[in-house]
């Protein structure tokens, strides 16, 4: 399989850390799919006409996109274990949460990288920092608990979430009031899969 992808994403990160933690790295080839909203790349328009990265191209059936349906169908050859049973709905919102705050700093950068300075919407900005305050908020006083034991799905990508956040916003200090939250990435980000996959 083939797999469109970037080295900045958050998202094509998440199936990275996956494609690690699950054994499978080996069984995918990474390829280049990077582009913008305004300047897509052909490779990528053509396996997903959304034009977005990740997208895995199967030998065996059509091209899958976004990274939730990605992790999903890995996780499906992996045999399962990433999406338990036990706590599934919860999983799912956490990755949920994780992917919202990623697309509102994937916004955030977009806006001050693709945008003439003169047209720049300041308060479109904050408002999407907000929506990541709202998120980091909650994970530190709801879902501390969740974040705990064997990694799933939902860890994965909150560790994503947050690396994306010190990669590209980190002078918005995220950590600030967060102490538990801060402590979990700190040890999360600690293993060989978000070690081998941090942005550069």
């Amino acid at each position: 399989m083939q797999l469109l992808t970037g080295p900045t994403s958050p998202f094509c990160r998440k199936v990275d850390v996956l494609l690690r933690e699950s054994g499978l790295r080996d069984h995918v080839d990474d390829v280049m799919g990077s582009g913008t909203p305004t300047d897509p790349n052909p490779a990528t328009t053509g396996a997903n006409p959304i034009g977005k990265i990740p997208a895995l191209i199967r030998d065996d059936g059509p091209t899958l996109y976004d990274s939730r349906v990605i992790c999903r169908y890995i996780d499906h050859l992996a045999g399962g274990g990433f999406y338990p049973e036990t706590r599934l709905w919860e999983v799912l919102t956490l990755e949920a949460t994780a992917d919202g705050m990623m697309e509102a700093a994937l916004m955030m950068t977009y806006e001050w990288r693709l945008r003439p300075e003169e047209i720049r919407f300041d308060a479109w900005v904050e408002a999407q920092w907000t929506k990541i305050d709202r998120a980091l908020d909650v994970l530190e006083s709801r879902w501390m608990s969740h974040l705990a034991g064997r990694a799933d799905m939902g860890q994965i990508a909150v560790a994503c979430a947050l690396g994306y956040l010190d990669f590209r916003h980190d002078a918005r200090g995220w950590r600030d009031g967060r102490p538990a939250l801060a402590e979990w990435f700190k040890r999360f980000a600690e293993r060989d899969s978000m070690q081998s996959t941090v942005p550069a």
